[in-house]
């Protein structure tokens, strides 16, 4: 067990959401992240992870989401993306972090950054799945004339999605690419919340929701998360692509979980790489 001072001089991190992302932070985290310390955790089904959470070296409590700001510093949104608000605003209401994944969620509670303005609280998107966000945050302090990214994914990242159902788009048994959806990065994500907070996190990024074009391709060919982003500025002209292994849920990169703990390591790192 860790010493009381060494505790106190240590940020507090809370996971809420223990799915493939939120078990690899929590485990992460525990095998020690510089200047920080795992507090609490959240889950809707706690019985299901109780095994695995018994083994850490340090074991959190278990708490309900809305108590997770109560006891932490920063709180890591692993979770559905109806559960962001509950999650995101007691934390920002008391002037501290949240990193939050369900990106598309917060065009749909925008109000959570005034509150987090008005608190001096901070709301912060990983890098996640997609590459590049330094440039194009980069680009967006000069002028940026436009944003088009292209996914394609494998048939089962795509199953279920709102938009597929509600235009009755069969994807089962292509054999080959089938654009699904051509639209802005806003539309995207009431279509694919599931599937497309990379679009979110690129328009907040670079010119906003509404003018950020998004392309998705249901893909039999590929095995991984394809991205290619397209940015023209006045600054520089650039596109990039990658291609993300899917975690053990295939609507998810392995990379994620990564990126929100590389996020979670500049948080007090002695040496901070990238904007």
């Amino acid at each position: 067990m860790m010493d009381s001072k060494s505790s106190r001089s240590k940020a507090r991190v809370a996971v809420a959401g223990l799915g493939a992302i939120g078990a690899s932070v929590v485990r992460e985290l525990d095998l020690g992240i510089e200047g920080l310390v795992l507090t609490a955790v959240s889950a809707q089904n706690i019985a299901k992870h109780r095994a695995w959470l018994d083994e850490l070296k340090s074991v959190p409590e278990v708490l309900p989401i809305e108590e997770l700001a109560e006891i932490a510093d920063i709180v890591v949104e692993c979770a559905p993306s109806k559960l962001v608000r509950s999650i995101v605003a007691p934390v920002v209401a008391r002037g501290k972090t949240a990193i939050v994944l369900s990106v598309g969620a917060l065009l749909e509670n925008e109000d959570l950054i005034d509150l987090a303005k008005d608190n001096g609280g901070q709301i912060v998107v990983p890098t996640g799945a997609l590459i590049g966000l330094d440039a194009v945050t980069a680009a967006a302090e000069g002028t940026i004339h436009a944003v088009r990214l292209a996914t394609r994914k494998p048939l089962q990242g795509l199953v279920g999605a709102p938009h597929l159902v509600e235009n009755k788009i069969e994807i089962e048994g292509l054999i080959e690419p089938l654009r699904i959806f051509e639209g802005t990065a806003r539309e995207a994500a009431k279509g694919f919340p599931a599937n497309l907070n990379v679009g979110v996190a690129l328009s907040l990024a670079g010119i906003g929701p509404d003018r950020t074009r998004v392309e998705i391709w249901a893909d039999p060919t590929v095995t991984r998360n394809t991205h290619r982003i397209e940015v023209d500025s006045d600054s520089a002209r650039f596109s990039m692509s990658i291609e993300n292994i899917p975690s053990e849920n295939p609507k998810t990169g392995r990379i994620t979980a990564l990126s929100v703990i590389a996020c979670l390591r500049k948080q007090r790192a002695s040496l901070r790489i990238g904007t």
